[in-house]
């Protein structure tokens, strides 16, 4: 095994690209997301730092961030663009000599020996050269270790975190500060008496497993205490999974439509499945309804399949447990893959 795991996370990455791609926006508050016009629905894929300043974050609707940051440039996703500057990156990456795992866009693990800051430098400085980006390295004895210390590095920087330093550099942070905890374990942990990590590394092992679950609940205790025996591996990505989704720009009131446009999604996605050759044992759906509250909702199939019509009565089916009459701002199908 390498000694050290570094984490690469490309700074700002889509709105860094656009900022390439028209110098005359460096240094202000640029903003991606669906067709570039805020007075459309959509959601912000990503913004600048001068946006995030204001507020403005991924996830959050296009018109809300228009009123957070009005004097924000709004463009829209151009994913061909990003692709192509992302394996540009991830190529000089694997032209380092190390295992590259490939997380995204915008992120790679890499395991090296050797001196782990000077492989840092070495691959912010080729990826400047090569991209015209800026990155951040995270140095950690393990994928863990790596990928928080990358927050602490940002924007632009090396930071390493090792099982010496851990509780020290994250001890009084709160629970969802670890990669992995969301809010609602950490709401759940809280209603137990645990709120930080080191409160959560010292906790009993089976005392969670019995609250929270038998393999989730040791889990959380491993990750609190800085434990990752994850690998880094070089194997090709492969999706669990394929969807489409759609947010119109008008509500959706009638719930026939709303069963067209599930079909219409599910036959998308079916074209999707087909073209990888993989059968789907699984179909979700999503419904956001106005003014953005989500539900989701899916059903395991009686067998894998590939056919587009037992995908589209699959996805039909699952709309029936939406029980919600509401109007419809968004609608998802996904198809997940048999393993």
């Amino acid at each position: 095994m390498a000694r050290w795991v570094l984490h690469v996370d490309l700074d700002q990455f889509i709105a860094a690209v656009e900022v390439l791609r028209r110098p005359e926006l460096s240094g202000r508050p640029v903003v991606v997301g669906g067709e570039g016009d805020p007075t459309k629905r959509g959601v912000v894929s990503t913004a600048s730092y001068e946006a995030r300043a204001h507020g403005v974050h991924s996830g959050l609707p296009l018109r809300t961030a228009v009123r957070r940051c009005p004097e924000a440039v709004f463009l829209p996703v151009d994913r061909d663009l990003y692709e192509d500057v992302s394996a540009q990156v991830m190529a000089v990456l694997r032209g380092l000599g190390a295992v590259v795992e490939v997380m995204g866009w915008d992120e790679a693990f890499l395991a090296v020996d050797g001196d782990p800051e000077e492989m840092a430098r070495r691959i912010r400085e080729r990826v400047r050269a090569a991209t015209g980006l800026e990155c951040t390295v995270g140095i950690g004895q393990n994928k863990l270790q790596a990928k928080l210390a990358t927050g602490f590095g940002k924007p632009a920087g090396i930071f390493r975190l090792t099982g010496e330093t851990w509780s020290e550099v994250l001890g009084d942070r709160p629970a969802d500060a670890l990669w992995g905890i969301g809010a609602k374990t950490a709401k759940r942990l809280k209603g137990l008496g645990i709120g930080t990590v080191r409160e959560l590394a010292a906790a009993d092992p089976g005392a969670l497993a019995d609250a929270i679950g038998p393999t989730i609940g040791p889990w959380l205790v491993r990750l609190a205490q800085g434990r990752d025996d994850s690998p880094v591996s070089d194997a090709p990505y492969v999706p669990r999974s394929r969807g489409r989704e759609t947010t119109f720009q008008r509500d959706l009131d009638d719930w026939d439509d709303v069963r067209r446009e599930v079909a219409r999604l599910a036959r998308r996605v079916a074209g999707d499945v087909a073209a990888d050759g993989r059968q789907v044992a699984r179909v979700v759906v999503k419904v956001r309804y106005a003014p953005f509250f989500t539900q989701t909702h899916g059903r395991t199939l009686d067998a894998p399949t590939v056919d587009p019509e037992r995908i589209e009565d699959a996805a039909l089916d699952v709309l029936d447990a939406f029980t919600g009459r509401r109007p419809v701002r968004l609608l998802g199908v996904r198809a997940e893959f048999a393993r």
